[in-house]
C-alpha cells in the first residue's frame, strides 16, 4: 500500500514505511490478542499470555511519540499546529471502525464476551475508562478512551510548550504526578496489606490520570527528536546497550506484576519502568544502528496495517471460537483451537479494516493531497 495504515500511525501515511514501527505495532497487537485469549482459556507457548497487558502500554508510547511528531511537524517555522485539521484526522483515524464495532456489541449481545456492558454513553463519550470494573464486554476500549482524553489536551500543551524554554518541565511534572497520585492512591486501598486487584484495577490500571507515563515519554521521545537532533543522534548511536537496558526494564516491570501481593510499591514504579523500557526500545526500533529499522521483518508490516481494527475486534472473534470449541468437545488448550482462534481474529480484522477502516483512510489521504 501507498499508504501506511497501521495503528497508530498518522506521521507516516505518505511516507516509506519504517520496519522497525512497523514490527513493534505488530508485537504490541500480538501481545494483546494473546494476553486475551488466555483470559479465555486458551493456553499459549513461553505463558504469553500472562504478560501480554503490556501490549497495552507499548501502543500507549508508540502513539505519544507519533501523534505529537505529527503535531510538532504541523508546526514548523515556529507556526501553531493547524488543530482542525488535526482532529479531523483523527476523527476519521478513529471513529469509523470503532463506531462499527460499538454498533455490533450493543446490538447482537450474543457476541459480548460478557453480558453485561457500560452504557452507550460512556463509549460515545470516550469516558468508559473512568469507574470501570473488569468483567464487562468491550472492556479494551479503556484505551481508546485514555488516548482520546490525551488528544483533546495534547495540542494545547505542546503549542505552549513549543514557544517556551521551559518545556521540559511538563513531562517531569507528569511523570512525579503519576507516581505521587499512584502511591496516594495505593496507600488509601491498602490499609498496611496487599492493594486490592478490584480496587488496583478501577482506579489505577484503567484511570487516564494514573497511565499517563507511556504516552508522556513517547511524547518526549518526539520532542527530542524535533528539538534536540543532537541528543537524538546520541541516543540512535546507543542503541546496542539502550536495547539490553530496554529489555531488563521490561523484564522487571513484568517481573513486579508477576508477585503475589500488589503492593503500594509495585503499583507506583511498575508503570513508569515499564514505559521507561518501552519508550527505548522504540528509539532501538528507529535506529540504523540494529537491524530492525534496517530490514523488514515478513508479516510485520500485514500485522501492523490491520491492528486497529484487530484490537477493536479480537475479543468478539475469541469469545465465538470458544464457544464453538467448547460446543464440539474441542479443548481450548489444544493446538487446534488456538489456530482457529488466530484464524477468525486475522479474518474479522482483515474484513474490518477493508469494509470500513481502510475507506476512510483513503478520504483522509485524498483529503491532504487537496491541503
Amino acid at each position: 500500500m501507498a499508504e501506511s495504515t497501521s495503528f497508530p500511525d498518522p506521521r507516516f501515511a505518505t511516507r516509506e514505511r519504517q520496519p522497525g514501527l512497523d514490527l513493534l505495532r505488530a508485537l504490541a497487537i500480538l501481545l494483546v490478542v494473546f494476553y486475551h485469549a488466555g483470559l479465555f482459556g486458551f493456553s499459549l507457548p513461553f505463558h504469553v499470555q500472562r504478560f501480554g497487558w503490556i501490549g497495552v502500554d507499548l501502543f500507549f508510547v508508540l502513539s505519544g511519540y507519533l501523534i505529537a511528531g505529527q503535531l510538532l511537524q504541523g508546526g514548523t517555522g515556529g507556526g501553531s499546529p493547524d488543530l482542525g485539521r488535526f482532529f479531523w484526522r483523527r476523527a476519521l483515524r478513529i471513529l469509523p471502525a470503532y463506531l462499527v464495532v460499538l454498533a455490533i456489541y450493543f446490538a447482537l449481545p450474543l457476541l459480548r464476551e460478557y453480558p453485561t456492558i457500560p452504557p452507550l454513553w460512556k463509549f460515545l463519550g470516550f469516558v468508559q475508562n473512568i469507574g470501570l470494573r473488569g468483567g464487562t464486554a468491550f472492556s479494551h476500549a479503556w484505551s481508546l478512551c485514555v488516548e482520546a482524553q490525551f488528544y483533546l489536551l495534547l495540542p494545547f500543551v505542546l503549542t505552549r510548550l513549543s514557544r517556551s524554554r521551559r518545556g521540559a518541565i511538563a513531562p517531569c511534572l507528569v511523570i512525579i504526578g503519576g507516581f505521587l497520585l499512584r502511591g496516594a492512591i495505593a496507600y488509601s486501598l491498602s490499609n498496611n496489606e496487599a492493594v486490592p486487584f478490584r480496587g488496583f484495577q478501577q482506579l489505577i490500571y484503567y484511570a487516564t490520570w494514573t497511565r499517563l507515563d507511556p504516552l508522556t515519554l513517547g511524547v518526549t521521545m518526539a520532542a527530542i527528536e524535533r528539538y534536540r537532533p543532537s541528543w537524538w543522534s546520541h541516543l540512535q548511536q546507543s542503541a546496542r546497550w539502550l536495547w539490553a537496558s530496554a529489555v531488563a526494564l521490561i523484564c522487571y516491570a513484568v517481573y513486579l506484576g508477576e508477585r503475589d501481593e500488589l503492593t503500594v510499591a509495585v503499583c507506583v514504579f511498575q508503570f513508569p519502568l515499564l514505559a521507561l523500557g518501552l519508550s527505548m526500545l522504540l528509539v532501538c526500533a528507529v535506529s540504523r544502528q540494529l537491524p530492525l529499522q534496517r530490514v523488514a521483518v515478513p508479516g510485520a508490516a500485514f500485522v501492523a496495517s490491520i491492528a486497529y481494527s484487530v484490537y477493536l475486534s479480537h475479543k468478539m472473534a475469541i469469545h465465538f471460537v470458544a464457544g464453538v470449541c467448547q460446543s464440539r468437545g474441542l479443548r481450548l488448550t489444544s493446538a487446534a483451537a488456538i489456530c482457529l482462534s488466530v484464524a477468525a481474529v486475522t479474518l474479522v480484522g482483515v474484513a474490518l479494516f477493508c469494509a470500513v477502516e481502510r475507506p476512510f483512510l483513503q478520504i483522509r489521504q485524498r483529503r491532504n493531497q487537496q491541503l
